[in-house]
């Protein structure tokens, strides 16, 4: 949020450190609260019928409502209010008409937006759709709640790159790791894509993503790196069975667009 206001002070919209923090200094130094609409948009709702009513919705810790915007390989793409803690089976099944194709055909799950780690399709039916869960359990996040079903036709490498393409173009460039680190990444997965790196590369990429992970002023270099770990960790069978098969000419090179 640091950034929007650098930005409607006039300056370039580049992440402060911090303290101080926004409500303590922000706009013009004057203490601010910046929000998100989500949040701003329930408040009414939580003040005319009580805390209790809004904390009765999820799990201890995961209380309240959620608005889910489902994309990708469903029957209905849609953004929903829903309960937190609902099941990702429900979630589908209930608002999204189910997984094109039906669940066997499930490969993968962004469960939370872009930035967090994507998820086996054979793991995600059961999932709970809440903070906890997802981090606990699964190695992800609910994030934004911004759900991306992939199914088996996705080339899930290639999706993976094109995230890592977006936030190599988003880096504002302020912070090191973050300038030089998503073009980097965005470059050996470009390789990937196309079957042409090395098996060694799989876990230089790796560590390379725990390098720029928390050494931002913002969280774009976590964003930039998560989803690359989420794919490695989830997908590094396919990565590995791809650049074999590149060497033994058993493919051609697929290229990135």
């Amino acid at each position: 949020e640091t950034a929007l206001l650098e930005s409607l002070e006039g300056k370039k919209g580049m992440p402060r450190m911090k303290p101080p923090f926004p409500a303590g200094s922000g706009l013009y130094g004057c203490p601010t609260t910046v929000n998100n609409v989500e949040s701003i948009a329930v408040a009414p709702t939580i003040l005319r019928r009580g805390a209790s009513w809004f904390a009765g919705f999820g799990r201890p810790n995961n209380a309240g409502t959620k608005l889910f915007a489902v994309s990708g390989h469903v029957n209905n793409p849609c953004v929903v209010e829903e309960a937190m803690s609902i099941s990702f089976e429900e979630l589908i099944e209930k608002h999204c008409g189910g997984i094109r194709g039906g669940w066997d055909n499930l490969l993968a799950v962004i469960p939370g937006g872009s930035s967090v780690p994507c998820v086996r399709g054979e793991k995600m039916k059961d999932a709970i759709m809440d903070f906890d869960y997802l981090r606990s359990e699964l190695g992800s996040g609910l994030g934004t709640a911004a759900v991306i079903v992939m199914d088996k036709q996705t080339d899930i490498i290639k999706a993976i790159w094109r995230l890592s393409k977006f936030y190599k173009h988003e880096s504002c460039g302020q912070c090191t790791p973050c300038r030089e680190g998503t073009g980097w990444m965005m470059r050996v997965m470009d390789r990937l894509v196309r079957g042409e790196a090395e098996i060694e590369e799989i876990d230089m990429l790796f560590s390379v993503t725990k390098q720029v992970e928390g050494h931002t002023i913002c969280a774009l270099g976590d964003a930039a790196a998560w989803p690359i770990q989420g794919l490695i960790r989830n997908f590094r069978n396919e990565i590995e069975d791809r650049i074999k098969a590149q060497k033994s000419g058993k493919i051609s090179a697929i290229a990135a667009e």
